[in-house]
């Protein structure tokens, strides 16, 4: 008998570890169009962690709302499945599957108080009187605003409506939280600090957030892992490091933070056995290393990507460094926190971008010539 109970007890201990390396949620061949012809969402695979902070980030019309949608069953997939713990949910109504959701424009009823807001959730699920206001008092008091339970969401400011949805969203204790570009009714400033406090937010209670934005320095400061859109499709879905400094093609290159971008022709590729970089000939002859991404063979039209903050800058050409190119000051703009050039490399070409921090004191003036280092290993070459 007590073997037996061994046994029994070891077996839901490996389900359960297993369970919890399972994704939370699964798209599985997920599609989506509104008139039969166009696929605003294509062939969607995509798994979400248990407890991370993942962020679907693109243009306008890039499918990302519509995915959140999807999960959130406010609209339906034409095609494939959606999994939640295993088990499909693709044609679950929303309500019946207990996610918390936070809407740009908060959603908040104005004849409530801030308490009867945030316990609504609860009211609809039947909760008892006082574990309501227990579960209201905790999730205000999560949010930092204790003591606002009467309040009408008119009498709040912007962040703390925005914190009253969140709190709403919390209350009944969801196991994932679905975010529509919350943040982007807020000024710059509370923006941004409204950012580290959701980030906090999210670490203390370890529930799963899903947050949809096209604003890319938002999806950078507070995500675990970022999947990019565009055209309805997954470009790349990463850590933000790798999202950052390793994009996975032109689109993600371009449209995650800023480059300077040099267009040429594959001259060698590999440039040797044992690497993945080859050589790029520009337009003038002149030439410049760098990773091969795609794989693009001798002869193709490529473009040379580089972040503006990896160019080191030389007044004057330094010995045995390899990727350097002649350029001259064409501009100079100043940031507060850091200053940029603007610098012609000629031949067509546009002009590089380079970003320098102010303690650099570098003094320069349109006109001025200078040196521009793009290390190999830093710069990435896309078809």
């Amino acid at each position: 008998m007590g073997a037996s109970r061994l046994q029994a007890s070891t077996a839901q201990a490996g389900q359960s570890a297993r369970a919890a390396r399972e994704p939370l949620v699964r798209f599985r061949g997920v599609q989506k169009t509104y008139d039969g012809l166009h696929l605003v969402v294509r062939g969607l695979d995509l798994d979400i962690q248990r407890g991370e902070f993942l962020t679907l980030l693109g243009p306008s019309g890039s499918g990302k709302t519509t995915t959140l949608m999807m999960l959130a069953g406010f609209e339906s997939p034409t095609d494939g499945d959606i999994l939640l713990d295993g088990k499909p949910i693709t044609r679950t109504p929303p309500h019946k599957r207990h996610f918390g959701m936070v809407f740009q424009n908060y959603a908040l009823f104005p004849h409530l108080t801030v308490g009867q807001n945030v316990g609504y959730p609860l009211s609809v699920r039947g909760v008892s009187k006082a574990e309501q206001s227990q579960r209201i008092a905790r999730a205000l008091d999560m949010v930092r605003l204790a003591g606002m339970a009467e309040r009408l969401p008119a009498q709040l400011s912007g962040g703390q409506q925005q914190r009253v949805a969140l709190a709403r969203a919390l209350v009944f204790e969801p196991q994932l939280v679905l975010m529509d570009e919350p943040l982007g009714a807020l000024d710059k400033q509370l923006r941004e600090h409204m950012q580290i406090e959701l980030k906090d937010l999210h670490r203390q209670l370890g529930v799963t957030f899903v947050y949809v934005t096209h604003d890319q320095g938002e999806a950078l400061t507070m995500s675990d892992r970022v999947a990019v859109f565009n055209d309805g499709a997954i470009q790349q879905v990463d850590v933000v490091e790798r999202i950052y400094e390793a994009p996975a093609n032109r689109f993600v290159a371009g449209f995650v933070g800023d480059n300077t971008t040099l267009a040429g022709t594959v001259r060698a590729a590999p440039i040797d056995n044992t690497s993945e970089r080859c050589g790029i000939a520009l337009p003038d002859g002149r030439t410049i290393t760098g990773i091969n991404v795609n794989g693009a063979g001798v002869g193709a039209a490529v473009e040379a990507c580089i972040r503006p903050e990896r160019i080191a800058l030389h007044r004057r050409a330094p010995p045995d460094r390899a990727n350097l190119l002649q350029a001259q000051v064409a501009g100079v703009i100043y940031f507060g926190d850091h200053q940029r050039l603007l610098c012609s490399i000629g031949d067509g070409q546009p002009a590089a971008s380079v970003k320098l921090p102010l303690a650099a004191d570098v003094a320069l003036k349109p006109g001025d010539g200078v040196w521009l280092e793009l290390p190999p290993e830093l710069t990435r070459v896309y078809v």
